[in-house]
């Protein structure tokens, strides 16, 4: 009978935890530290994706990713228009410094793709500090092909990996 009671009253805690996770309960377990949301006026709430201030919204947003085009390094219009969106937000949050990440396709030579990669993150920067991001705000940093966002042998994958990404830092200092 204790047996019982002492099981019924574990499923009945794991439930409780687990629906609080869900809907934000119990002190917001289950959160990630700087996952806010609206508050119950309707007013933002600092650090969400509907904060236009917070990394969040740079990233899914403004967008922290460019794609190229096989063996380049020019920007596209697509591109720019993507830095045009985060050269305007780091103007505007002028506390945060980024590092852009050059990368590539399984294509080629270790070496060769670290130095494409170097070249599409010196493009991306170069395009920022244009819209007057402050150079020293911007660092670069080349992975070539060894930190691909798809692993297969195919253009569908190749394209995705072919890319620069805008990783935002904590401060000016990082």
């Amino acid at each position: 009978m204790i047996m019982n009671s002492v099981i019924k009253l574990s499923t009945t805690l794991v439930c409780v935890v687990s629906l609080s996770a869900c809907s934000g309960g119990l002190g917001g377990f289950g959160k990630k530290p700087g996952d806010v949301t609206a508050g119950g006026n309707g007013a933002i709430t600092q650090g969400s994706l509907d904060d236009p201030t917070s990394v969040a919204y740079f990233q899914q947003t403004i967008g922290n990713r460019v794609l190229f085009a096989v063996d380049q390094s020019t920007l596209s219009p697509e591109a720019t228009a993507v830095l045009d969106g985060q050269a305007n937000w780091l103007n505007q949050n002028t506390q945060y410094s980024v590092t852009v990440e050059g990368h590539a396709d399984e294509q080629g030579t270790r070496e060769y793709n670290l130095a494409l990669g170097a070249r599409r993150a010196s493009s991306a920067k170069n395009y920022l500090v244009s819209r007057g991001v402050a150079e020293n705000r911007v660092k670069t940093l080349t992975y070539g092909k060894e930190k691909p966002l798809e692993i297969c042998s195919t253009e569908a994958c190749w394209s995705k990996n072919r890319r620069a990404e805008t990783a935002i830092n904590a401060g000016l200092g990082s």
